[in-house]
């Protein structure tokens, strides 16, 4: 499980950061996906160990062939890329085009006293819809890594200057739990990532892609304790400028026992994930063996 836990970081450091949000104010956001894809990509094809772990994710995962699944893994690095170059292009102040599938389960939890809690996972970029899927009368607590760089947290924070977001970040000495259950008291939406462990080490089996995986149960907990609503929201990139914000209800029984609650919901969220994986397999971002015990 070592192997598993939640590491992610923005590559590069405080000085790139900067010159590539200087950059995409003035440069189309296509003339850097061209540069990645010949001067960056190839190098991690060969010297990170996350593009190994991807080729097998396609070829155990979805049955290519090994050449398919070499060139998918390809077409990965090069739409992770892009997702970060999107990234720094919205703090750059560049727009993007969105179309939301499912905005009514949305607006109606949203519209509701009760908090409830919006699952995410590593498939497509996220963060897109952290400054777009905001209700203004529910704050949105979006949990996150607490380390991150901290210019990629700055941008974050100047994007959420005023809109109804705050940064939960996820530390060592688990406060972070401490303000999710008060946000959830108060009647906010809180976003939590659940396809890797982090934090507490308790883990959820579900089947994905004809495998057991291990999920964080953590995420799943914090809305059955309470009998939230949950959703399952991720975004897919659907062209250069263009993204797809998908929003799905997770049901759950809320009158089984803990334990069956927890496994229907973990199998729902999996299930959802599984869905749009094979509808975009190029946008599965997790580099690391996911079905790792």
């Amino acid at each position: 499980m070592a192997d598993k836990v939640w590491k992610g970081t923005t590559y590069g450091n405080g000085w790139m950061h900067a010159w590539l949000v200087r950059l995409l104010k003035v440069l189309d956001v296509r003339i850097l996906y061209v540069f990645s894809d010949i001067f960056v990509i190839p190098f991690f094809m060969l010297f990170n160990s996350g593009a190994g772990y991807v080729r097998r994710f396609y070829r155990e995962g979805l049955g290519m062939s090994r050449f398919k699944a070499w060139r998918m893994s390809w077409k990965n690095l090069c739409k992770f890329s892009q997702a970060v170059i999107d990234k720094f292009a919205m703090y750059a102040g560049k727009k993007f085009k969105l179309e939301i599938v499912g905005y009514e389960y949305f607006k109606v939890l949203a519209e509701r006293p009760e908090g409830f809690v919006q699952l995410s996972s590593h498939l497509g970029n996220y963060e897109i819809a952290g400054y777009t899927l905001v209700a203004r009368q529910k704050r949105l607590n979006a949990v996150v890594f607490a380390g991150e760089k901290e210019s990629v947290m700055e941008s974050r924070q100047k994007m959420f200057e005023g809109t109804n977001v705050r940064m939960i970040p996820v530390r060592e000495d688990m406060s972070h739990l401490f303000l999710i259950d008060k946000a959830l008291s108060d009647g906010e939406t809180v976003s939590i990532p659940a396809d890797r462990v982090f934090g507490s080490p308790k883990v959820l089996k579900a089947s994905f892609l004809g495998k057991e995986a291990s999920l964080p149960a953590g995420p799943f907990s914090v809305a059955a304790m309470r009998g939230l609503d949950v959703i399952c929201v991720n975004v897919l990139k659907t062209a250069a400028k263009a993204y797809k914000i998908c929003v799905t209800p997770l049901p759950y029984d809320r009158q089984a026992g803990r334990k069956t609650q927890l496994s229907q919901l973990a199998a729902g969220y999996s299930a959802e994930i599984e869905r749009l994986v094979r509808e975009y397999p190029g946008q599965w971002y997790n580099y690391f063996d996911f079905w790792a015990q």
